[in-house]
């Protein structure tokens, strides 16, 4: 729980691309297994109980081009979760997803709460699982935002585990913040990889809980 008004303004809350495209309860097209309806619920209310205690919410937004690389139908003779090298790198082909404009690149939860939304993944050359930089470490807004903020501690959840919270979290490191990922309110797209980044997640300090560990009075 965070005890005092000083650790509150240096703490904020980054929601990772919770967008209908994530989410089984929206039939996304790159829905994470349980991601349903108590799923959705449950993250609606934590992040409307941060807001109401005082601290910031940012969100970063998945945000690609109809032409985006990772997506397979871009790659003649590939099927969604083949891996091809690309550009020197290997690459998941993924199903079209958080396409810009469209529904299921929507953020299920009201702009109001925001301070800012950071989206990602619009230049079409590259991926961008992390929040703060893409594959082709071309910068996002947000380690600025958050330092412009005075930004020292953040709270991570969000979508997926293995995959963008994963990478945001490991930047949001490398970039000087503490961190603290709320298991309970992630989701992985595969246990193996999820296993995985939870403990290159803990062998890096970030702090492991769940939200009832830190829950604000309501």
């Amino acid at each position: 729980m965070i005890q005092t008004v000083e650790e509150q303004n240096i703490t904020a809350v980054l929601l990772v691309d919770f967008q209908a495209d994530f989410i089984e309860d929206q039939n996304g097209s790159l829905a994470v297994a349980g991601t349903d309806k108590a799923y959705v619920e449950a993250v609606v209310k934590a992040t409307q109980v941060f807001a109401a205690s005082g601290i910031k919410i940012f969100a970063t937004q998945d945000w690609h081009p109809q032409n985006h690389m990772s997506f397979s139908r871009n790659n003649p003779d590939t099927e969604p979760f083949d891996v091809i090298e690309l550009n020197g790198r290997s690459q998941i082909m993924w199903p079209v997803h958080c396409v810009q404009g469209t529904a299921g690149a929507q953020i299920m939860i009201k702009d109001a709460l925001f301070e800012d939304v950071v989206q990602k993944g619009m230049n079409p050359e590259f991926d961008s699982y992390s929040g703060f930089a893409d594959d082709g470490d071309h910068q996002t807004r947000l380690n600025n935002l958050l330092m412009q903020e005075g930004i020292k501690k953040l709270i991570v959840y969000g979508l997926a585990t293995d995959f963008c919270v994963r990478f945001t979290v490991l930047d949001a490191i490398k970039a000087g913040f503490k961190v603290q990922l709320l298991s309970d309110l992630c989701r992985g797209v595969a246990l193996d990889s999820t296993v995985e980044a939870m403990a290159e997640m803990r062998a890096k300090s970030v702090i492991i809980s769940s939200y009832d560990d830190i829950r604000p009075e309501s």
